[in-house]
């Protein structure tokens, strides 16, 4: 595990939280939250990616797709969640 690919992923899963919540208002968890899930989601996604995509996305692309599409997952699903648990 490289730090600077976790640093890269957690900050595109940052942005992609955040995007994420601003395209899907219903599934918004706040601006914090948003950033925060991504952020999570960004690390877990893109480590995982990167172990099974292996050579085929290899670098900062897939560093930062790796982190942007877990950000905006993790994002997502934590926003349903919390749609489910208010009704």
């Amino acid at each position: 595990m490289d730090l600077t690919s976790l640093l890269v992923q957690v900050v595109s899963g940052a942005v992609g939280g955040s995007a994420a919540g601003a395209a899907a208002k219903n599934y918004s968890i706040g601006t914090i939250g948003n950033v925060i899930a991504g952020a999570i989601g960004g690390g877990i996604a893109g480590q995982l990616i990167g172990m099974f995509a292996g050579q085929m996305i290899e670098g900062w692309v897939g560093d930062i797709a790796g982190g942007a599409v877990g950000g905006i997952i993790l994002t997502l699903i934590a926003g349903v969640i919390k749609n489910m648990m208010a009704k």
